[in-house]
């Protein structure tokens, strides 16, 4: 692209000095006309050729109507007009108007650059090579793509972290802007979960190796990079198929302007440079280049605040979004769940927290951690128990057989099915309830902190015209005393996967608008994948709510929804203004042209003036 640019600047400024001097030649000596024509000729093919090599190639894949080819055409009868009776010849508008055309194509390749620059920054997260740490303690380097799970790999400060995983030894501060924009380093320890595409800055750690290359961070964002341009936003595929209209549409109103007034009027010389005027405005490259240039802006600028949007469509629908729908647990309560209370109906505290935590040993889920936890502190987890026939019921619990005896973990609806009386409990917090095939043994009281910035991201929401909404497959009681600390009127409570993705539906249904949903657990893909824009909380979230969502905020912070519609809506202006700013000069411009009060230069000015002026708009996208 560099060298695209080069060479651009010095085919313009040659043919700038080769115009000058042939306009000098031109002003000292009275030349006939076909010597003036052979010296104009000379800057107009020095600043042309590559159009033609353009117009060849169009026309040789069947494109006939690309803006190379009306330049060409309009221009080679600027030079032929002054061979008719009586006419006078625009050699030097010829030469301009390629010259200006290729001024038009360098303001393209810097906005070009510009915006490929800024996802392209995203793609040197890619790791070159792993060190991997062998049986006997030495280290090998190889290809990340040939790393198995669970491996042992090194990272020596100013390496990247090839794979995602857990550290092993060691602590070091981590360079995460790639991943997430926050250009604060992050301190991590043994224990902690790194992502691959971060920079190790400081010390040497130990990772053991949670996800194939395959699967990792980095090859996620590096692959949704590569695909964004797939999904292309409405206003984006509009301008493609009106430029497969609008061109052949000029092109014909041009000849009809060459050849049906001069039946009427006469003067067939002034309406065949009528008709040029109409070929040269015809172009609309103005709208061809900074349409997607804006989108791709959009999505840029977003990349490097660590919002990561899977296509300009996603963009483009949330800036239309008018209601947001949230996941409760994880999204907009941090899902680090503790136990706050133990109610045992006829086993002691640490005898109803064994059978909990048994149940659950194998689970990964955020409750099972906080139960596993809450043991932890009576006994070691790791005994000689034996837990079998493990069987995970979606949404409402878990069962399974702890020292050859039935254990039933789970909400109310489980208690239900297995036709299990329970206690009530006004605890504020999710009640765990805990049963045998035949008694209730008590139910265990956890508690789930909501976000520092929830309840501030809520309010900005409403300030600019977009309504919460609180979904859960948590109680009544929790849900309605989350929604309550948010100010969020509406919610719904108890709902499986499939019932979050029914509500959703009936929202956007009744609404007849746009919904978002953030969500980040394996329960939530189903209902990002139905809604209008699927935002997935990034950092902490499943892989198959990444993978079913639009949007993915990568540090899971929510204050990046804010940012990503604002975002969003900046670049759907600068959308609209390119298009209205465009039409309007070129339709203006062709009107004059038809009554004669548009030259040669104004028609310039509608192509590549307009071009220029619609691709640095464009280019406010990049530095929002």
């Amino acid at each position: 692209m560099l060298e695209d640019r080069k060479g651009k600047i010095i085919q313009i400024i040659i043919s700038i000095v080769l115009l000058s001097i042939v306009v000098i030649i031109d002003k000292i000596f009275s030349l006939n006309l076909i010597l003036r024509t052979i010296l104009y000729l000379i800057p107009y093919f020095c600043c042309s050729f590559d159009v033609y090599c353009e117009t060849f190639k169009d026309l040789k894949d069947g494109e006939i109507f690309g803006e190379s080819f009306l330049m060409c055409v309009a221009t080679i009868m600027a030079f032929v007009i002054g061979f008719f009776p009586e006419a006078e010849p625009e050699l030097l508008e010829a030469v301009l108007v390629m010259l200006f055309f290729q001024v038009g194509e360098f303001f393209e390749i810097i906005a070009e650059e510009d915006s490929e620059n800024s996802l392209n920054k995203l793609l040197e997260i890619r790791p070159d090579y792993a060190n991997i740490k062998s049986e006997d303690g030495k280290i090998i380097k190889v290809d990340p793509k040939n790393v198995r799970l669970f491996e042992t790999i090194v990272v020596n400060p100013g390496e990247k972290i090839p794979m995602d995983g857990n550290v092993l030894n060691g602590s070091s501060t981590l360079n995460t802007s790639s991943l997430t924009g926050e250009s604060i380093p992050t301190l991590v320890s043994v224990g902690d979960y790194v992502m691959s595409g971060c920079i190790n800055l400081t010390s040497q750690i130990e990772i053991r190796v949670m996800k194939t290359f395959d699967e990792s961070t980095a090859s996620k964002i590096i692959d949704m990079v590569e695909n964004s341009n797939n999904n292309k936003a409405e206003a984006d595929k509009f301008i493609t198929r009106f430029s497969r209209i609008y061109t052949p549409f000029v092109l014909f109103l041009a000849l009809l302007v060459f050849l049906i007034p001069p039946l009427f009027v006469g003067e067939p010389i002034i309406w065949l440079k009528r008709s040029l005027t109409f070929l040269v405005v015809s172009c609309p490259c103005a709208l061809v280049i900074s349409i997607p240039l804006a989108y791709f802006g959009g999505i840029g600028c977003s990349a490097k605040k660590g919002i990561l949007i899977k296509g300009s469509n996603y963009l483009d629908k949330l800036s239309n979004v008018k209601t947001i729908a949230f996941d409760k647990t994880g999204t907009l309560t941090k899902g680090t769940f503790e136990v706050v209370a133990v109610h045992p109906k006829k086993l002691n505290e640490k005898e109803l927290l064994h059978l909990a935590a048994h149940a659950e040993k194998y689970s990964t889920h955020p409750i099972a951690n906080s139960l596993k936890q809450a043991y932890d502190n009576y006994a070691n987890l790791d005994d000689n128990c034996t837990i079998t026939d493990i069987e995970e019921i979606p949404g409402i619990g878990i069962k399974a057989k702890v020292n050859g005896s039935f254990v039933y973990v789970g909400d109310e609806k489980l208690m239900s099915e297995i036709n299990i009386p329970i206690e009530l409990c006004e605890s504020k917090g999710k009640i765990i309830h805990v049963a045998s095939k035949k008694e209730y043994l008590g139910h265990i009281v956890i508690s789930d902190k909501i976000r520092e910035n929830a309840k501030e991201i809520i309010l900005k929401l409403d300030k600019i015209g977009i309504n919460s909404i609180l979904v859960s497959g948590d109680s009544k009681l929790v849900t309605k005393n989350v929604a309550n600390k948010l100010n969020v009127k509406d919610f719904y409570y108890e709902l499986l996967p499939k019932d979050k993705v029914k509500v959703i539906s009936d929202i956007s249904k009744k609404l007849n608008k746009m919904v978002a949903f953030v969500g980040d657990g394996v329960n939530d893909a189903p209902v990002l994948a139905r809604s209008d824009v699927g935002i997935a909380m990034g950092g902490l979230g499943s892989d198959a709510a990444i993978e079913s969502s639009n949007i993915v905020l990568m540090d899971d912070n929510l204050s990046k929804i804010i940012e990503a519609i604002e975002i969003s809506k900046k670049t759907d202006i600068i959308v609209k203004e390119n298009i209205i700013f465009s039409l309007f000069v070129k339709f203006s411009v062709l009107l004059l042209a038809f009554l004669g009060f548009a030259p040669m230069f104004l028609a310039v000015f509608a192509d590549v003036g307009v071009t220029i002026i619609a691709i640095l708009n464009s280019l406010r996208t990049l530095r929002m």
